[in-house]
């Protein structure tokens, strides 16, 4: 068992499978439905049926909430008495506080003599892929059997080298989430666009452009420029767009010459803010995989 385990939360949307080979440990956040319903993102399954449910709501979106101080003594717990210290990377500091209940479950289980201080709380300054690449470099470290500050070290590292862009339909659900950041100067813009976004801390704007089949074509682009970097562990995310992120597989395939990283479909919690339509491509240096 390496020494140093990898705890994260649930927005980088990781295939479980990915998750479970690499030994990572998942606590989620929270969805919430108009008061009525609150459920956990990791234990949601059905995608289309939430993001249909966004589509027909006309009034409130569902909204989000962090982990609770709970959930994360109740990861913490039985990893530090297993003897292993912990490296616990989550979702931006600029987009939730979830890094923040984290950092006070390490504080009550260090005043409880449990080993708290031998946890590390890491913003990962990302959501989505480029959160799951840090993640994915953390725990390819641990396995190594590196020790807790060369871990912490090695995924800070992966994340000023990786790079994740997405295109997405529409402002609107940014807008009425509050979540904008610093894509407001964009919003109310008499052009219809196609916003190329990122996240750094918040969710920043890269370009706009006037078609969803240009917003494409730039995708396509930013992978080049990662090839040609050679950052060439590369991922491919998509809201309700399985078909638009196949032929980006396709294009990246022909421009990466390997397989991806992983695949996968972004879920309720970043979803909720976002909105259905949402395509993604970024990519990392191999050597922090390896």
């Amino acid at each position: 068992m390496p020494p140093v385990a990898v705890v994260s939360d649930t927005t980088h949307y990781l295939p479980r499978q990915l998750v479970e080979a690499a030994g990572i440990t998942l606590v989620s956040l929270y969805v919430n439905f108009d008061g009525a319903r609150t459920e956990r993102e990791g234990s949601m399954t059905d995608f289309d049926g939430f993001y249909d449910e966004m589509r027909g709501s006309t009034d409130r979106l569902p909204t989000t909430s962090q982990p609770s101080v709970g959930d994360f003594v109740t990861a913490y717990e039985p990893l530090l008495a297993d003897g292993r210290d912990v490296v616990s990377i989550h979702l931006s500091e600029g987009l939730s506080g979830t890094c923040d209940s984290a950092r006070q479950a390490a504080d009550a289980l260090t005043q409880e003599g449990k080993g708290g201080e031998r946890v590390r709380v890491i913003d990962s300054a990302s959501a989505c892929g480029g959160f799951g690449m840090m993640v994915l470099a953390a725990a390819r470290s641990a396995a190594t059997g590196a020790d807790l500050e060369s871990v912490v070290e090695h995924a800070r590292r992966a994340r000023e080298e990786s790079k994740m862009w997405f295109a997405v339909d529409t402002l609107e659900y940014l807008k009425r989430g509050g979540r904008i950041g610093g894509v407001s100067a964009w919003v109310g813009s008499t052009l219809k666009i196609k916003p190329i976004l990122t996240v750094e801390s918040e969710i920043r704007p890269v370009e706009r452009v006037r078609t969803s089949a240009r917003a494409f074509e730039r995708l396509v682009d930013y992978a080049r420029q990662r090839h040609a970097s050679r950052a060439d562990a590369w991922v491919v995310q998509h809201i309700q767009a399985p078909d638009q992120a196949e032929l980006l597989i396709e294009r990246c395939r022909e421009i990466f010459e390997r397989e991806p990283l992983f695949v996968s479909e972004v879920g309720p919690v970043i979803g909720a803010h976002i909105g259905p339509g949402l395509l993604g491509v970024g990519s990392l240096p191999e050597r922090y995989l390896v």
